[in-house]
């Protein structure tokens, strides 16, 4: 048969025949995407100058007083933009507003750019139409409205623009997609497996020893507080001693495929503590256990933690590993072992 032609999958379908679904989150609500990563055309600052409505603040569903990325006034030419650090496929994209002094605030329309190299940009249009896409945004402050992309957009930078904005550009968003190349071993299976959500209960979290400050039962911080964003005074897990035979675990109660995992630390009333280095293992029936190793050395890897209390580092396995349970063996910390955290995969 001869032609020319070529068959291309619906989005979000990828895959030889269409058979992934590329709708991971990439990473603005949960933190995979670091607040280095996200900048924007300008910043308000509201009450007497004291508010900063930042762009690291643009979060799907984040709280508080001070929330989301709002544009200065003055700004005529909004934008914000993500800088995945790599190609990506783009999606889709979940977006919210948010209230500043009881007053809604939020995108009621939006295009959407992108870029290689963060120097020219492609405005998105559907195939074969010569205008720009105009998306259809929000209605309220804090109800989501979530726009596909079909066809995907393939790029490393990602801009939103306001085209027309209540009251103020103010913006929290979540962008969907996955890894460029569907065939990675990580692709179309990095969702999140319930550390954060719950969805793992507290007694699939154990650990090795648990700490308390100053010895005080009320101050114990538990395995199952290694949530990640987990808040309150106790908020994460604490060895009781500094030393490598020191571990956490999580029973996921049946074989998952496990692609990465993001980390963080804490505070324990003012004193920063963080897990800087780890190693990673995994078995099937929680006795015999594998180390995830280094594809070049064929040595125990070991990874890249957090190098404070509070960002998000995240680590991906390539190649990925099945397991029932996961280790998270600490190799260097600073201060006392503490960590929350959560696994990355899927049920495949």
């Amino acid at each position: 048969l001869n032609g020319d032609f070529n068959c291309r999958c619906p989005s979000p379908y990828v895959g030889k025949h269409c058979q992934l679904r590329c709708i991971s989150l990439l990473g603005m609500e949960g933190g995979g995407i670091a607040e280095s990563q996200i900048s924007a055309s300008s910043v308000h600052y509201g009450f007497l100058g004291l508010q900063r409505w930042g762009s690291e603040l643009a979060r799907l569903n984040n709280k508080g007083l001070v929330n989301a990325w709002t544009s200065a006034s003055y700004d005529r030419n909004p934008w914000i933009e993500i800088n995945m650090q790599r190609k990506m496929r783009f999606t889709g994209i979940v977006t919210q507003g948010a209230s500043r002094m009881g007053s809604a605030e939020f995108i009621k329309a939006f295009k959407v750019a992108s870029s290689l190299d963060g120097r020219t940009y492609t405005m998105y249009r559907l195939d074969r139409q010569t205008k720009d896409t105009v998306f259809v945004g929000n209605v309220d402050n804090d109800s989501t409205k979530t726009n596909l992309f079909d066809p995907p957009i393939i790029s490393q930078y990602f801009r939103i623009i306001p085209v027309v904005c209540r009251k103020a550009c103010t913006l929290r968003f979540e962008l969907v997609g996955c890894e460029l190349n569907v065939y990675s071993n990580t692709a179309g299976c990095s969702e999140p497996l319930g550390m954060k959500s719950r969805l793992l209960s507290d007694r699939q979290i154990s650990a090795s020893s648990v700490y308390r400050t100053w010895g005080i039962e009320a101050f114990t911080w538990q395995p199952h507080y290694a949530r990640l964003d987990k808040q309150g005074k106790t908020n994460a897990w604490t060895a009781d001693t500094t030393k490598r035979t020191e571990w956490l675990q999580v029973d996921l109660e049946s074989p998952k495929k496990i692609t990465g995992i993001i980390t963080q630390g804490a505070k324990d009333f003012g004193a920063v503590q963080f897990v800087s280095a780890f190693k990673v293992s995994y078995s099937d029936d929680g006795q015999f256990w594998s180390i995830v190793k280094d594809d070049v050395t064929s040595t125990d890897k070991i990874f890249s933690g957090n190098s404070d209390n509070n960002v998000h580092k995240k680590n991906l396995f390539e190649p990925p590993f099945y397991a029932r349970f996961v280790r998270i063996l600490p190799w260097a910390w600073h201060g006392r072992i503490t960590l929350r955290m959560e696994l990355l995969g899927c049920d495949e």
